[in-house]
């Protein structure tokens, strides 16, 4: 099994995805345990002294000017964690739930947290032996961080709450204990170093980014397989037309596009027709398509730089022997970009639902009515396409920002909140209504194909449909389109049909 490095600054969205699938471990690198024993040392010595430092000696956030006697200090950050473990719903799944205990260790092994590194080490080894806390994924505002869900996670290093393990959800220390591991107690400081930071909102918008990147590429595929099936012209997707207009996610759609169709043998049946133009829906996927790809790509700059941040509060500078509170912990960058991911991901859903349109509608396609084989006695897709409406509709609504919509909490002192937590689990659910979706369009297209066999489409569209009707067969006579529905959005999210597309299109 692969060992990835951690030392707070190098860790890919690539390999969050890998450790959250299980497939790879990690360890601390060495320099990165220097600087971690370094800040170490300055928490312990200013917890010694008796000048207030908040979150060491002081109460938190409106308590911060309320002092602790040196006896209290670890009650102070076991009380940290009963107190803010305050979450409700469904606890994250296992991927999000390790990829959060990850981004954790990954800020922690900055060096900035003043974190001992045993605690630190106690954390890498719940991950590595499979020790997966049960983190309730509401109750979050991102605001000193992803409070609650932060807390549900660190109650287990205490022994406290519960954490899945080979299967099963136990008492936290229970599973401490079947996995070999001890829970431990904490020091100063480190009940607040566990819970402050954005890594609960990243560990739930990290795959939602990675998810959406591959269904953009794999619209652009459902829209060539679309556009074949109508006999729609490739000319609006001519390298000219987009060096014009320098978005780069448009230049990137319609090549994409041009690549998919190479080869195309429809393209030549309709050379002469009359149509002067095709319905935007059509016509104008890079440009909208594209537009999609800016917004995911702006939403993974964002990702890559936080998941790689210090977002503590104090942060510790061993170097220049200070402690200093500030406000990293806060989760604007990620709710925004979150936000702006959900919107994108709309957009493909709302155009695609307007091409199954094109398809369904005879006064539009020239096929027959829903592309039933026999229509009046079968009603062939009629209803595939309400339910994409219905799909888009709800993601319209999720795709309302929640980065715009602040409530303060905890007495006024933190009066402005990011909700970055709220737009990622939005993110999430427009993902899974967006996988729905596209596996609606690669069904409808299909048919329409199936009508213009045996003229193929071109070579990327082709092995599309292809791998669509190993899964599916043609529609010959109704049936329960939810299961066809249900093996489609399998072929995407196992990523055998990017795959065989890619491999088409080399």
């Amino acid at each position: 099994m692969n060992t990835i490095e951690l030392d707070g600054d190098r860790l890919s969205l690539e390999a969050i995805a890998q450790v959250a699938s299980g497939l790879a471990q990690v360890k601390l690198s060495a320099p990165s345990a220097e600087k971690v024993d370094r800040a170490r040392a300055l928490v312990d010595r200013i917890a010694q002294g008796d000048a207030p430092s908040y979150g060491i000696n002081t109460g938190f956030g409106t308590l911060a000017e309320v002092r602790i006697d040196k006896k209290d200090l670890k009650e102070l950050q076991r009380n940290l964690l009963l107190s803010h473990a305050a979450g409700v719903g469904q606890p994250l799944p296992l991927p999000e739930a390790r990829a959060l205990l990850l981004l954790r260790c990954n800020v922690l092994a900055k060096g900035y947290s003043g974190i001992r590194r045993s605690t630190l080490q106690l954390a890498l080894d719940m991950l590595n032996k499979g020790v997966v806390p049960v983190v309730p994924d509401r109750g979050s505002v991102g605001a000193s961080g992803d409070l609650a869900p932060l807390a549900h996670l660190a109650l287990v290093f205490i022994g406290e709450g519960e954490a899945f393990f080979e299967g099963a959800r136990l008492p936290a220390v229970t599973a401490l204990a079947r996995a070999g591991l001890k829970p431990i107690e904490l020091e100063a400081k480190e009940g607040l170093t566990l819970v402050n930071g954005t890594q609960a909102m990243c560990a739930v918008g990290v795959p939602a980014l990675l998810k959406a990147e591959m269904l953009a590429e794999l619209y652009d595929v459902a829209g060539a397989m679309t556009l074949e099936g109508l006999l729609g012209s490739h000319k609006p997707f001519q390298a000219h037309i987009h060096e014009v207009r320098a978005h780069a996610g448009q230049r990137a759609c319609a090549e994409n596009l041009r690549r998919l169709l190479q080869g195309s043998e429809l393209v030549d049946t309709h050379a002469n027709c009359a149509k002067v133009q095709d319905p935007y829906s059509l016509r104008c996927m890079p440009q909208v398509h594209g537009a999609a790809r800016d917004g995911i790509a702006f939403t993974r700059r964002t990702l890559e730089v936080e998941v790689n941040s210090g977002t503590d509060n104090p942060l510790v500078f061993a170097d220049r022997d200070e402690i200093v509170s500030g406000g990293n912990f806060h989760g604007q960058p990620v709710s925004l970009a979150l936000d702006v991911l959900a919107m994108a991901a709309t957009q493909l859903m709302s155009i695609s639902e307007r091409r199954v349109e094109q398809l369904v509608n005879p006064s539009l396609s020239g096929l027959p009515p829903f592309l039933a084989r026999n229509p009046g006695l079968n009603s062939g897709f009629m209803i595939a396409q309400v339910t994409s409406a219905a799909l888009v509709a709800e993601s319209r609504i999720l795709s309302h920002p929640a980065s715009v919509d602040s409530i303060p909490s905890s007495a006024g002192r933190e009066d402005h909140v990011s909700m970055g937590m709220t737009a990622a689990l939005k993110a999430r659910s427009v993902m899974e209504h967006a996988t729905h979706c596209l596996a609606i369009e690669l069904l409808v297209a299909a048919a329409a194909l199936d009508f213009r066999n045996p003229v193929k489409p071109g070579k990327g569209a082709l092995a599309a449909y292809q791998a669509v009707r190993q899964r599916v067969p043609p529609l010959d006579k109704d049936r329960e389109l939810h299961r066809d529905i249900t093996q489609v959005a399998g072929l995407i999210d196992s990523g055998e049909l990017l795959a065989a597309v890619r491999r088409a299109t080399a």
